[in-house]
């Protein structure tokens, strides 16, 4: 990924030139979405923790959705423009935004959350997750739930950052049950992110080839593998929040990204004066689960997973050993 190194002095002037004009004004957050939030479960979050942390430290809260590549350059100099004092961005396509953008307003606060850049300036700050902790849980569900030992995942897009989905997956599966096929399927096209009619077609295809427990990892595409998993009848597992009320008959479980306690914490530390904050946070951290670990609302959870104690009772125990790092989990955006 190309990083930017600086901005044009005349640029930077003309562009941020009204930020010392309303500094003066209360506080401001600003939480800049990479799409538009619509049902996103993820990007919700992104919202609430904003929020949240604005009525913490008493901060007015605004949220501008972005629709493209253009929209989200064009939100965060708004932002900047505003007058924000932190700005919150997820994802990584904010990464080459925040590259450009921030060394020119050293005043102006940075968290980007989901990802991180190289070479940080002092106000850019990162929140990221240990996914494949989560993700390794899932898999050693399905190995343990698999009947034709071909277990399915389907992403949005092959990157480094998304194989901590499948791979995770394929690592836990493959660890409870040597001998499962995990089958790893990409989304693509134009909107990876979302577009349900190719998830759903992606899931279809796993289930023809054999899977018979399919995990989904595709943000606003999963709705599509839900359809499938109804249409195939094959058994699922989803990401960030609890949806297993879509599917009750056919949702096992799913991971639990904490977003909105990571934007919480991060801009505690921001708040305190830290320079280059860096939050990871797994299971140990519960900024990262799986719907099962916690007894507390699995009852009204609606997920399948509530009804199989040896699944609960081994992903528990696995959960645990990660957790006092007898069990280490290798990352898949760092393996050789």
């Amino acid at each position: 990924m190309i990083l930017w190194k600086s901005l044009l002095a005349g640029t930077a002037l003309g562009l941020f030139g009204v930020v010392g004009a309303t500094q003066a004004q209360d506080k401001l957050f600003v939480y800049v979405s990479p799409d538009v939030i619509g049902v996103n479960a993820f990007l919700k979050m992104g919202q609430t923790g904003t929020e949240a942390a604005a009525a913490k430290f008493g901060a007015e809260a605004k949220t501008f959705e972005s629709s493209n590549a253009a929209s989200r350059k064009e939100n965060v100099e708004a932002a900047i423009n505003e007058g924000a004092s932190i700005i919150v961005m997820a994802g990584f396509e904010f990464n080459d935004i925040v590259t450009e953008l921030a060394p020119a307003v050293p005043d102006t606060q940075f968290l980007i959350v989901d990802q991180c850049i190289e070479n940080r300036p002092d106000n850019v700050h990162c929140a990221v997750f240990r996914e494949h902790e989560a993700t390794y849980l899932i898999g050693v569900a399905a190995g343990m739930l698999t009947k034709s030992n071909k277990v399915g995942v389907v992403s949005a897009l092959d990157i480094p950052f998304l194989h901590r989905y499948t791979d995770g997956y394929a690592a836990g599966a493959k660890a409870q049950n040597p001998a499962v096929a995990v089958d790893i399927r990409w989304v693509g096209g134009e909107n990876p992110f979302a577009d349900p009619v190719r998830a759903k077609e992606q899931a279809l295809a796993a289930s023809a080839a054999g899977s018979d427990v399919i995990f989904t990892a595709t943000s606003g595409g999963d709705f599509g593998v839900f359809e499938a998993a109804k249409e195939a009848d094959f058994k699922a597992f989803a990401v960030d929040v609890n949806l297993c009320p879509e599917d009750p008959e056919h949702m096992v479980s799913g991971t639990l990204k904490r977003v909105d306690n990571a934007i919480l914490q991060a801009v505690e530390g921001i708040e305190a004066g830290e320079k280059q904050l860096m939050l990871s946070l797994g299971l140990k951290e519960k900024g990262m689960s799986i719907i099962g670990l916690e007894d507390e609302g699995l009852a009204e959870s609606k997920c399948l997973i509530a009804s199989m104690p040896d699944v609960l009772a081994q992903v528990r125990e696995v959960a645990a050993q990660i957790e006092d790092g007898s069990l280490t989990v290798e990352d898949p955006m760092f393996a050789k």
